[in-house]
Order: C-alpha cells, then sequence, then structure tokens
C-alpha cells in the first residue's frame, strides 16, 4: 500500500485509467462483434453500419492510448476486408 502523497495520488489515477481502459476495451470488443456477426449474417447494411460505428470507436482508443496504433490499424483493416468480401461476393 502506498503511504507518501506522490505514491497514493499515483494509485488513484492508475486506478481510474484502469477503469476506463476497461470499458473502453468492452465497447470495442462489442461494437467489433456486431460488425462480426453482421458479415456472417451476410447482411451488407447491418455490416457497413456497424463498420461505420466501429471504426471511429477504434481511433479514438487508439488516440487515447488504450489500444496500439498498429493493433487499431490491423482492426480496421481486417473488418473493412470482411465487409468488402461480403459486397464483392453478392
Amino acid at each position: 500500500m502506498a503511504t507518501h502523497k506522490s505514491a497514493l495520488k499515483r494509485q488513484k489515477q492508475s486506478e481510474k485509467r484502469s477503469l476506463r481502459n476497461v470499458h473502453i476495451r468492452s465497447t470495442l470488443k462489442t461494437l467489433i462483434k456486431k460488425v462480426r456477426l453482421a458479415v456472417e449474417a451476410n447482411d451488407i447494411d447491418k455490416a457497413k453500419t456497424a463498420l461505420a460505428e466501429a471504426i471511429p470507436a477504434i481511433d479514438k482508443a487508439k488516440s487515447q492510448g488504450v489500444i496500439h496504433r498498429n493493433t487499431a490499424s490491423r482492426k480496421v483493416s481486417r473488418l473493412t476486408k470482411q465487409v468488402n468480401s461480403l459486397q464483392s461476393s453478392q
């Protein structure tokens, strides 16, 4: 347990950031899952709208430092590729 003032502040900041990061990661997983489910269901419209929601959320998580920039880029790329493959197959 922290004993001096700066360590106590550090601990509070760490807990606060941890809670924020958990919330953002959970939201990202949900948005990505919506895109993947729409792709599996072959629903182009739902997939496009879900992708349009997911990309800004991924970019925001990247800018906040919750996920690495390469991870964000990879996720956007793979999701976009999945949605585009759905369009080309129909």
